[in-house]
């Protein structure tokens, strides 16, 4: 039988593009060595038409890349929960059924390790028991990996809820401070039950074989040194951290995403190709929260004023007033500051590229990270 790494992200078309893109890699330096099989959640988080029509595409063009749709589950949705709570449970539900997955997969292939998202802990205690090594893998930077891995402390050290500390700035090793208003959503409350999954998941990371990030060595090379340190977790061994990155999905890949099966993405892309090289300022707001109409129209008309070309991906993250947006794209784009940061972003595009290449950075870590599967 082959062997096959199992993946289970989180759900989301972010996490499983993330999840997808990593398999891709350990298949592109390693195409005869195993397979890959991702576990996928359903329900009430996950069921849309972009993440079917995402997994029919990467289906049919990697014959080595599976998925594994896990049973259906559903949460109570009371409006009083917040929805990092209700997602949070929906994957505690979803984890119920992997151990049978896991069974039905095994029957076909050698399982050889599993890889999980920060959000789906709740699966580390199933690998152990079945003695198979777990690796989770972390879809964001290596400062914010350093601060989750000591969180335990800072839980340990604060006993109100971060919302209601105005003033108050957290203390990270090897970071600056942070404000505590400023943490993720579901650790603000400490009365919402989600803060104790975040303690629950934070706690966990030390516990498992292996950290994968989505970063590179020159792009965070103080965070990565205070992680390998052990100063983020002082109690216990840190776990050995490799760093990939960048892993991005390829624009054909991403296309349809939104159910249009590409035709805005692409149409961007052609502008942009007609555009002066470094003439274009990208426009991203993250993919939590929302604009008003009226918000929306503010951005945009700041955008027009500041008189530069702008791509502009809608996906939204809280509030941003359109003169703020405004100054800063002048700066960014006619500043003398603005030309260093462009210099500067340049140079680690070049950086990232080589961290890619056959000698670079990630592709060193990758190899240890197989090593270690044995």
């Amino acid at each position: 039988m082959q062997d096959t790494i199992v993946l289970f992200p989180a759900p989301g078309m972010g996490h499983i593009i993330s999840m997808v893109e990593l398999g891709k890699l350990m298949l592109h330096h390693y195409p005869h060595k195993f397979s890959i099989t991702i576990l996928l959640t359903t329900g009430s988080f996950q069921n849309t038409p972009s993440v079917t029509s995402y997994i029919q595409r990467i289906s049919q063009s990697n014959s080595s890349i599976s998925f594994y749709c896990l049973p259906s589950v559903s949460v109570d949705t009371t409006p009083t929960r917040s929805r990092a709570a209700m997602a949070f449970e929906f994957n505690r539900l979803s984890t119920a059924h992997v151990p049978h997955a896991l069974q039905q997969i095994s029957h076909t292939s050698t399982l050889r390790a599993l890889i999980i998202d920060f959000f789906c802990t709740s699966t580390l205690p199933i690998a152990k028991q079945l003695n198979l090594p777990v690796y989770y893998f972390y879809t964001s930077g290596a400062y914010a990996l350093a601060s989750f891995l000591y969180f335990p402390k800072i839980h340990e050290q604060i006993t109100k809820s971060f919302k209601d500390l105005k003033t108050t700035e957290l203390l990270f090793p090897g970071m600056s401070p942070l404000k505590a208003t400023h943490m993720p959503e579901p650790t603000l409350d400490r009365d919402d039950p989600a803060y104790l999954d975040w303690v629950y998941f934070c706690s966990q990371l030390p516990k498992s074989n292996g950290i994968i990030a989505n970063t590179f060595e020159d792009l965070e090379p103080k965070a990565i040194k205070t992680i390998a340190d052990g100063v983020c977790v002082p109690d216990e061994p840190t776990p050995p951290v490799y760093y990939l990155g960048p892993l991005i999905a390829e624009a054909e890949e991403r296309a349809g995403e939104d159910g249009n099966e590409g035709g805005d993405e692409n149409e961007c892309l052609s502008w942009l190709d007609r555009q002066p090289s470094r003439s274009v300022v990208f426009l991203c707001f993250g993919s939590r929260g929302s604009f008003s109409v009226a918000q929306v129209r503010d951005i945009a008309n700041g955008l027009e004023r500041s008189g530069q070309r702008f791509l502009w991906v809608r996906e939204d993250d809280g509030f941003v007033r359109g003169d703020e947006v405004e100054r800063r794209v002048r700066e960014l784009m006619e500043s003398e500051e603005g030309r260093e940061l462009r210099k500067r972003s340049w140079e680690m595009r070049e950086r990232a590229l080589a961290a890619l290449g056959e000698f670079g950075s990630s592709t060193r870590a990758l190899v240890k990270f197989v090593e270690a599967l044995g």
